[in-house]
């Protein structure tokens, strides 16, 4: 005969979470265990979607439970935390604060704050109604929220939001960048960050560089693993880099968006009421029909589209004299149809290139290039335009 549940789970107890040094059971990160044959499967809730030390909490998992007798195969699959599951585990952790003795040694699922399980939702909340889960970027919210998008892909659409959030830090604002790209993702290496996210306080703290701290899935995964991911898991994980995120009080939170229409616009016009819109385009006519579905969408979800940035605008050839590849007019004909200023027109560099590569944005490797102060231009403009929402702290519903 096989080890029952309850051993392999008293097997776990001695397991801590890397981060909170508590116990996995004691935690209630222990969603399942069970034995069949000798071979072990285990599901533990992390408290993070994406936790950097996943592979440290496989481990432990692994060691523990091929320790007991019986057990010759262990498999792992982690999952991430309901808003209730975590909402519960800082109950625990303030009650242990309080009164280590209040639930050491408590069964699974059980302790202050518990209701005798893991607490899985039954019904989703709204963002931010969870005590100590409120949404920093909530209509309140004082950060001005540029969401950059395109209508398809190919267009530099991160290479210019990298590089303008660059611009703005450089300028002495207070700049975050939410790569919400989550198929696509490459902002951590445009940007040059070379460490991952650290948790503190069940709070993932974001890396900085050049002034600008980021969040990414590029963080969470290998650089060959595609996330493959419908709509609810996409909304979930982009709630948990707002809700789960210490970002503390940027001036500009810049969300590169994945092209097209789709999940992310729809999570954005939820979770962040104030966000304005800039749409990315290049000169030539097809790729301005389809920047104005983004203009469309963005419409229709009630978040304004403030400014189109044309990008690869021309090439600027040895004797100074400039070739088009994607023709012209392109941005500002869109502007006009879509009665928004065209704000700036970034010419073609291989340096703009070669800098995203190496994680060197031309803005600081190139301020006084052509592209360099095209980006300047294009901050400088954004800065002046003012938020599209005023806030006025003495205006309240009653």
């Amino acid at each position: 005969m096989g080890p029952s549940d309850q051993q392999l789970l008293e097997a776990l107890r001695p397991v801590t979470d890397p981060e909170l040094h508590v116990s996995i059971v004691d935690l209630g990160m222990v969603r399942q265990v069970s034995a069949r044959r000798g071979r072990v499967a285990a599901t533990i809730a992390l408290t993070v979607v994406g936790c950097p030390m996943r592979d440290e909490v496989t481990r432990r998992v692994r060691t523990a439970l091929l320790a007991v007798k019986g057990v010759k195969e262990v498999a792992v699959d982690l999952t991430v935390m309901t808003p209730e599951e975590l909402q519960s585990v800082r109950a625990r952790m303030a009650g242990r604060a309080a009164d280590p003795q209040a639930w050491a040694g408590s069964p699974a699922g059980a302790g202050p704050g518990s209701d005798h399980g893991h607490g899985h939702s039954h019904g989703a909340r709204p963002l931010g109604h969870e005590e100590g889960r409120a949404n920093p970027f909530g209509p309140r919210s004082r950060t001005r929220v540029i969401g950059i998008s395109s209508g398809k892909g190919g267009v530099g659409k991160s290479s210019v939001t990298v590089n303008l959030a660059v611009s703005l830090a450089a300028s002495g604002h207070d700049v975050g960048i939410l790569d919400a790209d989550v198929y696509g993702f490459s902002v951590p290496a445009m940007l040059g960050v070379h460490e991952d996210p650290i948790v503190h306080d069940l709070k993932m703290l974001p890396p900085k560089a050049h002034g600008v701290r980021c969040i990414s899935m590029g963080f969470f995964l290998e650089d060959a693993q595609p996330v493959v991911w419908r709509g609810p898991m996409l909304h979930k994980a982009l709630e948990q880099f707002l809700v789960d995120v210490d970002w503390g009080d940027p001036e500009f939170l810049l969300v590169d968006m994945p092209p097209g229409t789709g999940d992310v616009a729809l999570s954005m016009a939820q979770y962040l009421p104030t966000s304005e819109m800039y749409v990315v385009t290049t000169p030539q006519p097809a790729a301005r029909k389809v920047a104005q579905r983004s203009a469309y969408m963005a419409k229709k979800l009630n978040l304004p589209m403030r400014g189109v940035i044309e990008n690869m605008s021309w090439w600027t050839m040895p004797d100074g004299s400039r070739q088009t590849p994607f023709g012209e007019g392109g941005g500002e004909q869109l502007a006009e149809e879509l009665g928004i200023p065209l704000l700036a027109r970034i010419p073609m560099d291989p340096a703009l290139r070669e800098g995203g590569d190496q994680g060197r944005p031309i803005v600081v490797d190139a301020p006084d290039s052509e592209a360099g102060r095209a980006f300047a231009g294009l901050a400088e403009a954004i800065v002046k335009k003012g938020p599209a929402r005023v806030f006025r702290p003495e205006l309240t519903l009653n």
